[in-house]
């Protein structure tokens, strides 16, 4: 293994709160972050000087989604951060092997994991394709345990070892799982990924959270569902799921594990109150919830 540029953890990290932490030196394997919310934590990550492995399908444009893996880790390195862009389809064992194994070979090891990747399809039961529900429930529940799983030797060598999840509390709720059923399922999934792993890795010090944002966010995903150009004008950018990632990632893993947090929690947390400027015009009475909150 190389040598690691391993940035101490300061006094108010060793406590659990962050000021003045960084992520300098770290390295992040993050599923999906061509774009939307994962291209922005990449992107938080890189102006402290991280190193970001970013594993995602996009290696050609796609027609109707901006940015590709290659176009995502020139931004990281316009940054301030060094990329190391790995195409690759989290559902394929090998392929996910394979980015493991280039993060630790590039960078030295893996610090934080982060499982960003994700599909969406809020149609009712009778009108969910099967195919749609294997690529949900093998994308977002398999890919995470996967991702996972498969990065936890590298990071039982980090001196402050995440594990990060986009994914939801778990809101039993009957609601939920009567909107869009299939959905709900893939997403609880994710999160039973954290409930459990924190749980199993508590003696080990890796810290296991989710995180979900309070309203709903600016991403291409939503402006591509019907009426998705309206709806994000009552949304947030994705800078602000990024800036809450940053503040938990930066905290003592033995400090703060086994928590569904959402954005608006996380900056307050940091004594941030003032989150107009991440609003896209909509005043805060006029922002949209996010769906499972």
């Amino acid at each position: 293994m190389t040598a690691r540029n391993e940035a101490p953890l300061s006094q108010a990290a060793r406590t659990g709160r962050t000021a003045g932490a960084t992520l300098a030196g770290r390295t992040i394997i993050m599923s999906g972050g061509s774009r939307g919310i994962g291209l922005a934590i990449a992107l938080r990550a890189a102006r402290d000087g991280a190193n970001v492995a970013l594993m995602a399908k996009t290696g050609e444009p796609h027609p109707r989604l901006e940015g590709t893996v290659y176009t995502a880790a020139e931004q990281i390195e316009a940054a301030g951060g060094r990329a190391l862009p790995l195409v690759g389809d989290v559902r394929n064992d090998d392929d996910v092997r394979a980015a493991v194994d280039a993060a630790v070979s590039t960078f030295g090891g893996i610090d934080i994991v982060v499982n960003n990747a994700s599909a969406i399809d809020l149609s009712k039961t009778p009108d969910v394709d099967m195919k749609r529900y294997d690529l949900m429930a093998d994308i977002n529940v398999r890919g995470t345990f996967m991702l996972s799983k498969f990065s936890l030797a590298a990071l039982a060598k980090s001196p402050n070892p995440h594990i990060l999840t986009l994914s939801p509390p778990l809101n039993l709720a009957p609601r939920w799982a009567a909107m869009h059923l299939a959905y709900t399922m893939a997403k609880y999934g994710m999160s039973l990924t954290t409930l459990g792993l924190a749980e199993e890795l508590k003696g080990d010090g890796v810290a296991v959270n989710s995180l979900w944002p309070a309203t709903l966010i600016d991403t291409a995903a939503i402006r591509n569902m019907p009426g998705g150009g309206r709806m994000v004008q009552a949304a947030r950018s994705p800078e602000i799921v990024a800036d809450a990632a940053h503040a938990i990632l930066v905290r003592v893993a033995s400090s703060c594990t086994g928590n569904f947090y959402t954005d608006e929690q996380v900056l307050r947390e940091e004594g941030i109150t003032d989150l107009a400027g991440y609003s896209l015009g909509a005043t805060e009475d006029q922002l949209v919830p996010d769906i499972f909150l």
